[in-house]
């Protein structure tokens, strides 16, 4: 049996290789098909070589839809949607899932094209998702890249390595990339939080996006703090370090809903940096964007509506950490789906069943 996974983005691979892995226990033949980045290139060749994953490099989606075509494999795996499924399906069946459990209307609209199956993760996404595309296949199976962190195999991070202070709480800021926060915390942030380890996981595109150099400024400035660790670029994953963290902060995006489903307090960022063409008469940009049903989910966790409360809100989620407990276990039902730690088993399942 051989499948196929195609890496558009870098960021794929933490939802990407729990599954890949447990199929070629199963003796399925794997093979990443990635896409050529200049950026990520180096960061592709460490975990390539870290995994023992075979991998087939392409410059776009035709050259892969090309080399899908020759393959003939049981099944391409995607995590968007991706033109030519017509030509693929004439030897391949699609399969999807995303990368991400977060707010963004994008999580539906990957679903236009229609694959062979889309897993998707809690009964609250399944549902709103099989009523838009009445004539998809829909299979709940739960969130494979949280797994490891459900069934507690997953260690976190040696704080002490990181230069940090294990007797301290610690705080895990992972802004998105847009629209983003980071941009309104100001040079002094660490000043502010210095009763706390700091643990900076910025957004792939913050790091290497020539629009957003000066969220890298940001970084740069923060970094330089002793009781603050900057995720390198290498460190693809976020779950290492939500394991370790004892609070989340974040703005609408699926590290919030993902941190919750650990049963851990999130503060959600209200102040965000929004360009002119998402402000004023072209908000609806910005809200078009959104997931239309975002407002259900807003008592997750504590709200900052600026950077100037943000340290008070800290503080007393830490200090009165069960406070959101019921909401984060109901949504984490609705958006993550089962906590089982199964969801990597449920889903290679499928694909060997009907291969």
């Amino acid at each position: 049996m051989k499948i196929l996974f195609d890496v558009q983005e870098f960021y794929y691979l933490p939802q990407y290789l729990p599954v890949a892995r447990l199929l070629r226990e199963n003796n399925c033949e794997c093979c990443l098909v990635i896409y050529h980045n200049s950026d990520f290139r180096e960061l592709f060749d460490d975990v390539v070589k870290n995994e023992n994953v075979p991998v087939h490099w392409v410059s776009d989606s035709r050259e892969a839809l090309s080399y899908y075509l020759q393959q003939k494999a049981d099944w391409v795996i995607f995590g968007n949607r991706f033109d030519g499924l017509d030509e693929l399906h004439e030897f391949s069946k699609s399969a999807q899932f995303g990368h991400g459990v977060g707010p963004k209307m994008s999580y539906y609209t990957k679903s236009s094209t229609p694959m062979t199956v889309r897993f998707v993760e809690g009964e609250g996404r399944y549902s709103l998702i099989k009523e838009m595309y009445p004539e998809n296949n829909f299979v709940k199976t739960g969130f494979a890249k949280l797994d490891a962190a459900f069934k507690g195999e997953e260690a976190g991070i040696n704080l002490s390595a990181c230069g940090l202070d294990p007797t301290k709480s610690t705080i895990l800021y992972a802004p998105t990339f847009y629209p983003s926060s980071l941009e309104c915390f100001p040079d002094h942030f660490p000043e502010d939080f210095d009763d706390y380890n700091i643990i900076i996981k910025a957004h792939y595109f913050s790091l290497i996006k020539k629009r957003y150099e000066k969220q890298r400024k940001k970084l740069t400035v923060w970094e330089r703090y002793p009781h603050v660790y900057l995720a390198r670029m290498e460190e693809q994953s976020l779950v290492p370090f939500m394991v370790t963290a004892d609070l989340l902060i974040s703005e609408a995006s699926s590290a919030l809903f993902e941190f919750a489903a650990l049963d851990k307090p999130i503060v959600w960022c209200d102040f965000l940096k929004l360009r002119w063409t998402y402000r004023g008469p072209l908000r609806y940009r910005f809200n078009r964007r959104m997931d239309p049903d975002i407002r259900n989910y807003y008592d997750l966790g504590a709200h900052s509506s600026r950077y100037n409360e943000l340290h008070s809100v800290v503080s007393t989620q830490l200090r009165n950490p069960e406070m959101y407990s019921k909401k984060r276990k109901e949504y984490t039902e609705a958006l993550v789906g089962s906590t089982d730690g199964m969801a990597t088993e449920r889903i290679c399942d499928y694909l060997m069943r009907r291969s």
